[in-house]
């Protein structure tokens, strides 16, 4: 009976403590925009990105993640394949100040108690909230209107492995669904500007990051029964 008690003051321990991991770290990489302005290639970093992130690992295969990017993104239509486009030479720059919390998934086991090299590819997705530049194309100058705000929905694509005992190192691509049409001045929201919307006005802009996650893991290690 004893034992099994001990056992028992064991277990409990070891699923807090196992919920206590975390990890702080940085994000350096790249950004480029899809929209009504410039090339609609989805993955062609050609801003710098960087950024902060912490993650709450609850367990080996999902981890609580909270994140601060920011980036410059911008269009230029001479980088388009479509004539129209290449045709009409408008181009565009917005600065994205991004919060982000949600939920990262591992698919294989990520255990960070376990000191042995480990790979998994994960996925990420939840809510973000970004500031913005309003903006409006007139005279093929662009220019800004008021700051403004929105949310978007990431979906995040990633490998990552611990290369140490307390460094893990990941890579990825992360696209944004934003839910606003005017991140590169094509669809104004003040209706004195109606004149100058332009573009697919029924579809939103989308951004993406891509780069190299770096994050340091501490917290205290599981409970392990003596024999």
């Amino acid at each position: 009976m004893k034992k099994i008690f001990n056992l028992l003051l064991c277990f409990f321990p070891f699923i807090t403590l196992n919920a206590q991991i975390n990890e702080i770290g940085v994000f350096l990489g790249g950004s480029n925009f899809v929209g009504d302005v410039g090339s609609t290639t989805y993955i062609a970093p050609e801003k710098l990105a960087f950024g902060v992130l912490y993650k709450w690992n609850k367990s080996p295969r999902h981890a609580y993640r909270f994140s601060y990017t920011q980036s410059t993104i911008a269009g230029n239509d001479k980088d388009s394949d479509e004539t129209g486009r290449s045709n009409r030479g408008y181009s565009f720059e917005n600065t994205v100040k991004e919060l982000s919390a949600g939920l990262e998934f591992n698919f294989f086991d990520f255990n960070l108690h376990d000191y042995h090299t480990k790979v998994t590819p994960y996925i990420y997705s939840g809510l973000s909230y970004f500031l913005f530049d309003e903006l409006h194309i007139e005279g093929g100058q662009t220019r800004k209107d008021k700051n403004s705000s929105s949310i978007a929905i990431p979906m995040t694509l990633g490998i990552k492995s611990n290369i140490t005992p307390h460094f893990v190192i990941g890579a990825e691509v992360g696209a944004r669904y934003t839910f606003t049409d005017n991140l590169d001045g094509s669809n104004p929201t003040n209706d004195n500007l109606k004149a100058f919307r332009f573009g697919n006005l029924n579809n939103n802009d989308w951004y993406v990051f891509s780069g190299i996650t770096l994050t340091y893991t501490f917290g205290q290690k599981p409970c392990y029964c003596a024999e």
